[in-house]
């Protein structure tokens, strides 16, 4: 056992009657202890030129985040617009088989406004410190999408069966201005091996209580699989709420369900979902961006559909101001080396 592993294990120990009491008496989940690895959380912190930049910060346990390079920028964008939002980071490999990370993004300015993006922007590292291989892959090379105006909040996950990544995100044009989400492939996230196509939207909906014909705006897209029960589940901003809410489908591609469910908990508005699993348990947090409130809520599962909030003492991220971002496992020697090229938060 090593020694982050044993002091993660007698911090447990310590606050366990506070976590009971709190399971037993209130509406909080008891906490899942991270038995294994360390975690990177990447994300941006705000709409002014110098906040719209990549950020890290690190934990050994899943809920407590410490930022890295004194919480400022630690990958100089040159292309595009010169700002990031929403970044995602996954762990792939690249087109000879080789473990690397990626991160796909928004690439905008939102000095600019809220309908003046077109293009995702991504990077490539093979060890999470040295960024290379910048690309901004424009959407409006695709036939149906040359007006387009928001292409936001874009994220990947592999296809078995194709053999290659599939990137998904939300996109509107002058002609459609309600986002819905879309979906392309790609094996390099350099360029597209296929047209976008429609993943999930909510066009054309009848309100059952007054019979008009709505429209209803969907962002932010996380689609997580399940493997208990072999579901794709699709969780995204739902705009009438403005809460986190989820469909589902045996096929990642679709069709997924369009009797969709709320599962976000808490009273403020949320967007920017991302889940990701407490290692070495079949606890999933879900975390996501109070944008109103400039704070962080979490809360956990195991089925994917019921929820139950993470007590807010228990988890520590807003210090460091972040907006819409992702997590991911990374090991130990990888957090270590990560604290030494950047420096750690005290």
């Amino acid at each position: 056992m090593t020694l982050t592993t044993f002091l993660r294990f007698l911090m447990a120990i310590i606050m366990s009657p506070y976590y009971l009491f709190n399971c037993v008496f209130n509406e909080y989940v008891y906490p899942a202890v991270s038995r294994s690895d360390a975690y990177l959380f990447c994300y941006f912190v705000g709409n002014e030129v110098d906040e719209q930049t990549i950020h890290f910060a690190v934990s050994t346990d899943g809920y407590n985040y410490k930022a890295l390079n004194g919480n400022e920028a630690v990958i100089e964008q040159t292309k595009g617009t010169g700002c990031v939002r929403d970044p995602y980071i996954l762990k792939g490999a690249d087109e000879n088989g080789k473990d690397c990370y990626f991160i796909i993004a928004t690439d905008m300015n939102a000095l600019d406004g809220w309908t003046s993006n077109h293009c995702l922007i991504t990077w490539r590292s093979y060890d999470l410190i040295n960024w290379t291989d910048e690309t901004v892959i424009d959407i409006r090379q695709f036939e149906g999408f040359e007006n387009t105006n928001r292409a936001w909040a874009p994220q990947a996950i592999w296809d078995s069966d194709k053999q290659m990544y599939m990137v998904y995100w939300a996109n509107s044009t002058v002609e459609n201005d309600c986002a819905g989400h879309y979906y392309a492939y790609t094996k390099d996230f350099k360029t597209f091996e296929t047209q976008p196509e429609i993943l999930f939207g909510r066009w054309n909906e009848v309100n059952t209580e007054t019979g008009e014909i709505m429209n209803v705006q969907c962002i932010d897209g996380d689609i997580v699989y399940n493997e208990k029960d072999e579901y794709y589940y699709l969780y995204f901003k739902e705009d009438l709420t403005q809460k986190i809410a989820w469909v589902r489908s045996k096929n990642l591609t679709g069709p997924y369900n369009t009797d969709y469910t709320i599962c976000s908990l808490n009273y403020w508005g949320v967007e920017g979902s991302s889940m990701y699993r407490i290692n070495g348990t079949d606890s999933w947090m879900m975390i996501m961006d109070e944008y109103g409130q400039g704070s962080y809520f979490a809360q956990m599962t195991k089925d994917f559909t019921t929820f139950k909030r993470v007590q807010r003492s228990t988890y520590s991220m807003d210090h460091l101001k972040p907006r819409h971002g992702s997590v991911i496992t990374i090991t130990e020697s990888e957090y270590a080396a990560l604290a030494e090229a950047y420096g750690i938060e005290k």
